[in-house]
């Protein structure tokens, strides 16, 4: 009989929220480990059945934590703060000699390693968007609003690019006016990426009307882990930057309150397509 005990490493945001909340709907005991400075307690009462705060890098506490609470399942969601590897990392033993033995310092390097570790464990890690699917919209535009002829190109070029940067681990989203990058998504996430870029072209002497964001899941991406993910936060960065036309990924991007979303870009004549 399969374990219905599922475990969540937990960052901020709402996806491991919703994850936990629809494990719970379905009689899916979860157990959360929170890692500090990302994931609230508070935001998991009700939907879980344990909860405990990690700092990244206490990875022996984090196993032992999920083996007492029988959990076979793991999954990681929800974003974490690439400055916590500044401000909240204290590794506990094994997490010590797990960062010695990296070879790379890279998001999919460290992610693949993790995976590794915890399998050592008998601890199998499952598709972060685990029970979200209904959020990953297939190919299409969600919006009224429907892109100009010349913003294709625009698409276009976003895409490529993006998938570029994807490839280098850097960022999974790019920001373009015809064929020049106005911004390329660093540590600072998609939203505040979003909003740099809307600065920056403000500032421009040489102002095109076609600009494109543009956020893609990376070449070969692995479902397990740092999923591209957009929500209404998105949409608010768009509105702050001036910008209309967000195209993503189709079946490969969650949009998490998609309906919300949705509506909201109606709202403000933004422009949604799923490529």
């Amino acid at each position: 009989m399969m374990n219905k005990k599922l475990g969540i490493i937990a960052g901020e945001g709402k996806m491991p929220v919703y994850i936990a909340r629809q494990a719970a709907q379905k009689g899916v005991a979860v157990a959360v480990a929170g890692l500090k400075g990302n994931a609230r307690e508070e935001d998991f009462r009700g939907v879980c059945a344990v909860y405990k705060d990690f700092r990244l890098g206490q990875m022996g506490a984090g196993l032992k934590f999920f083996k007492e609470n029988g959990v076979s399942r793991v999954l990681m969601a929800g974003r974490v703060q690439h400055t916590s590897i500044f401000s909240n990392l204290m590794p506990d033993l094994r997490g010590a000699r797990f960062l010695a033995s990296l070879k790379s310092m890279q998001t999919k390097h460290i992610l693949s390693r993790v995976i590794e570790e915890f399998k050592k464990e008998g601890l199998e890690f499952v598709s972060s968007a685990l029970y979200l699917e209904h959020f990953m919209p297939p190919a299409g535009v969600l919006t009224r609003r429907t892109p100009a002829e010349e913003e294709h190109k625009a698409i276009q070029y976003g895409f490529k690019t993006a998938k570029a940067v994807a490839a280098l681990d850097i960022g999974l989203t790019c920001v373009v006016s015809q064929n020049a990058v106005i911004a390329v998504e660093g540590m600072e996430g998609t939203d505040a990426c979003i909003r740099r870029a809307g600065e920056l072209y403000k500032k421009s002497a040489q102002k095109q009307n076609c600009v494109a964001v543009v956020k893609v899941a990376r070449p070969n991406q692995d479902n397990r882990f740092d999923l591209p993910v957009i929500g209404k936060g998105t949409i608010q960065a768009m509105k702050d930057a001036g910008f209309k036309l967000l195209a993503f990924e189709a079946n490969k991007t969650l949009v998490l309150d998609l309906e919300d979303v949705v509506e909201m870009a109606d709202k403000n004549n933004i422009c949604l397509l799923a490529v």
